[in-house]
């Protein structure tokens, strides 16, 4: 989640949600995000809302330490049930992130898998993740883990070239995230994801290509590819601009997303979104899909944010600040907008594209329409704009999705 948050307008103290936004809730899965703020050490590129031990002395209190944490998040899933009211809806997706999540202790992140459980029950099929860095579990971590009810969990990689990582401050060694794959079959994950990133300055076409067959060789049944970018406010943004490493040029982007996709398909992995591969379609992150189609989540956390039948909000940032929040019995939301029909069909086609079954015509409007048939004749949507009544990314598509959107939304 970014560091920045928008404007809007104020959150009831007490949370309570337009009456229009739980209309036809039954009929769209509910999620819930928790956000842990904690990390060791900040890595140069992130722009993450999170803070290290440092960062927090003196500014919370025993208010944002992370030894509470657990407690005061459950406070907020609390709030959560009292918010949606009698909605009988079961929780379909959990997902854990951060910060470092496994930073916290295996019982804290079980924990407030619970609260949810207990407050609003999970779905028979519920999937549950949390991120984790490699160097901050064990064998023992994942079991215990396991053992408490989550059965996804995605490692950060990043990649698997020292000098790569150290560009990027990541403090685990090279090797260590596919050891972690192995320990979280092991303990009995079904589902493991690794994330890694492309693009930063100093990296090859060898050394993703590398990075790429070490995350393969793990085994995982899913694998994220991200292509690095550079945040104003970073210190990765700071060395750039100070000429001590180069920055990476959007023709090496390109260049290392067609690496990908060859890679990851020819060893039997399918894109389902453009930055996204599964082995199939039960290791795709049902979690990541609630927030592309626009369905129900609750974000609990300092600066995390939420969506429900077109109301979204979101926290205050600080640690402090939220557990404040909570301990007057108030909510930590920071802000909040209504969206409006327009708002979610842009929406819609903003996030839908990026997906493997793509975004239905009917959400396009003239120009829209006559923008699909340019990108068709471009080589960038798949077969007539009109086969099956949606528009598909092609490879080439992929590569300019961003452009490609603009066009549609018109």
């Amino acid at each position: 989640m970014p560091s920045a948050l928008p404007d809007g307008e104020p959150v009831p103290d007490d949370g309570a949600l337009p009456p229009h936004a739980l209309a036809g809730a039954a009929d769209r899965p509910l999620g819930f995000y928790l956000h842990v703020p904690y990390c060791a050490t900040r890595c140069g590129y992130c722009d993450f809302n999170t803070y290290t031990a440092t960062e927090l002395r003196g500014t919370g209190g025993v208010l944002a330490s992370r030894d509470n944490y657990a407690a005061t998040l459950t406070d907020e899933i609390r709030l959560a049930r009292r918010t949606l009211g009698d909605d009988p809806r079961p929780v379909r997706t959990v997902f854990v992130g951060g910060g470092t999540p496994t930073l916290l202790a295996a019982d804290d992140l079980v924990r407030m898998l619970g609260a949810i459980r207990d407050e609003f029950g999970l779905a028979p099929d519920a999937e549950v993740t949390t991120e984790a860095n490699p160097e901050s579990v064990d064998p023992a971590y994942l079991s215990a883990l396991r053992e408490g009810g989550f059965n996804r969990i995605s490692f950060g990689m990043q990649s698997a070239r020292r000098h790569v990582l150290q560009v990027l401050d990541r403090t685990h060694t090279p090797g260590r995230p596919e050891a972690c794959v192995a320990e979280a079959r092991a303990a009995g994950f079904e589902h493991v994801n690794l994330d890694l990133i492309y693009g930063t300055p100093g990296e090859s076409d060898d050394d993703w290509r590398a990075s790429l067959d070490a995350a393969i060789g793990a085994g995982p049944d899913h694998v994220s590819a991200y292509a690095l970018i550079v945040e104003e406010g970073t210190q990765l943004a700071r060395r750039i601009r100070r000429g001590e490493i180069p920055a990476t040029d959007d023709d090496a982007h390109a260049d290392r997303y067609l690496i990908a996709e060859d890679t990851l398909s020819t060893a039997g992995y399918t894109w389902y979104e453009v930055s996204n591969w599964a082995t199939s379609p039960d290791g795709r992150c049902l979690h990541n899909e609630l927030y592309w189609r626009g369905a129900d989540w609750w974000g609990a956390g300092p600066g995390a944010h939420s969506h429900v039948g077109g109301v979204r909000w979101w926290n205050v940032k600080h640690p402090g600040a939220y557990a404040a929040a909570l301990a007057s019995g108030r909510s930590p939301g920071a802000g909040r907008e209504v969206l409006s029909d327009e708002d979610r069909r842009v929406e819609r086609i903003l996030l839908e594209l990026r997906l493997r079954e793509g975004v239905p015509l009917e959400l396009l409007r003239e120009a829209g329409l006559a923008a699909s048939r340019r990108a068709l004749a471009d080589g960038l949507l798949e077969g007539g704009p009109y086969q099956d009544g949606r528009a598909v990314l092609t490879l080439r598509g992929r590569l300019l999705a961003d452009a490609v959107v603009r066009d549609l939304v018109d």
